[in-house]
């Protein structure tokens, strides 16, 4: 990385002199970087790796000439590139993130690209497939109950609106959006679990949602070593309903969600829900994927997809992921979801331990 960087700006233009003074120019803007930060990331003798909003100002910065033909240094936005220095700006980033991210074993190889601006990056995750093969996203549909009481539900309805029939609907715009966003040429299809067809099976799979309605779910639970099974929740216990632990020295502990029903008469408020990430094999095709999230409750599930798609916290859940599990073909994370007095999920940190609720597998020094 640091001969990367120094090369880049000592003979990117041959006919430019480019300093490191103009460097910290055009990334501090109205305030220059320090001249020793810039010399860190190039020195072979310092562990400094810049950040990786940096990467991006490196890559933008060397897209064109530009960034230095004025009295100043100065990073381009991204409207002000045209679509030649674009593509060399996508080229760099790549070539930098994986020198930033190696594949020894020792950090995940992660390509990041640019967004709109420095420091929003989207890419890599354990929601990029690297074989890029096809997704399917598979969601429960409500019961015909429910949807009587929703307009635009009939298919007869000249205003019928198909996705009103799913459940946890915002989990699932949450996660399509991520995954069509980190997989750009791949097929992600959203399916019902009641209209799947048999190659929908076999492809990676991503389920939403418990048991309650999603008969796929229920099957692949039993094919799978799953650590933690949700209850279910009946017409009768609305508000019912925990996970249980089936594995390990935890097995047969609880973790329910917490109502509050302080007022007598009204409906319990959700106060905090249970989130459940698990990823494994699809038990239908071993050389693909099944990843699971859900909850108690709608949030719950919402906020299972979250912990790996909010910009701000999905970085540091990844980097979770990969310490504790890298090496494991299967791994489950159940975790707070709390919810604020108006109803809002906050996005859980796996990396605060009170968040964490059960953790599987184990290390060996936890068993």
């Amino acid at each position: 990385m640091a001969l990367r960087l120094r090369a880049l700006r000592e003979s990117r233009w041959p006919d430019l002199r480019v300093t490191q003074f103009h460097l910290a120019e055009a990334f501090g803007g109205e305030k220059p970087l320090s001249l020793s930060l810039i010399s860190s990331w190039e020195s072979t003798r310092s562990a400094a790796l810049p950040p990786v909003h940096r990467l991006n100002q490196y890559s933008i910065f060397f897209a064109t000439r530009r960034s230095v033909s004025g009295a100043r240094a100065r990073l381009l936005t991204e409207g002000e590139l045209t679509p030649a220095e674009r593509v060399e700006r996508d080229v760099l980033y790549e070539e930098l993130s994986r020198l930033r991210y190696p594949e020894d074993g020792s950090e995940p190889a992660v390509v990041r690209r640019p967004l709109a601006a420095p420091g929003d990056e989207i890419g890599g995750g354990p929601f990029h497939f690297v074989d890029q093969k096809p997704v399917t996203i598979v969601c429960s549909r409500l019961p015909a109950e429910l949807r009587a009481e929703l307009p635009y539900t009939d298919p007869r309805d000249p205003d019928y609106i198909r996705s009103f029939s799913y459940a946890d609907n915002d989990a699932l715009i949450e996660l399509y959006g991520h995954v069509r966003a980190v997989n750009p040429t791949i097929a992600v299809n959203i399916r019902t679990a009641d209209v799947l067809e048999e190659d929908d099976y076999t492809t990676h799979l991503v389920l939403l949602g418990g048991t309650d309605w999603n008969p796929v779910t229920a099957d692949i639970q039993r094919r799978s070593n799953m650590p933690v099974l949700p209850g279910t929740r009946t017409s009768e216990d609305l508000y019912g309903g925990h996970f249980t632990v089936v594995d390990g020295a935890d097995k047969g502990r609880i973790f329910a969600p917490i109502l509050d029903e302080t007022t007598p008469g009204e409906r319990p408020i959700l106060v905090e829900d249970v989130a459940h990430f698990f990823r494994g094999q699809n038990p239908y095709n071993r050389a693909r994927t099944l990843t699971l999230c859900d909850g108690m409750f709608a949030r719950g599930t919402y906020a299972a997809v979250r912990t790996l798609t909010d910009v701000r916290f999905r970085d540091r859940n990844e980097r979770f992921l990969w310490d504790r599990f890298n090496g494991f073909e299967q791994f489950s994370v159940l975790a707070r979801a709390v919810i604020t007095p108006k109803g809002e999920v906050v996005t859980p940190d796996w990396t605060v331990e009170e968040n964490r609720l059960h953790v599987w597998p184990l290390m060996d020094d936890e068993v």
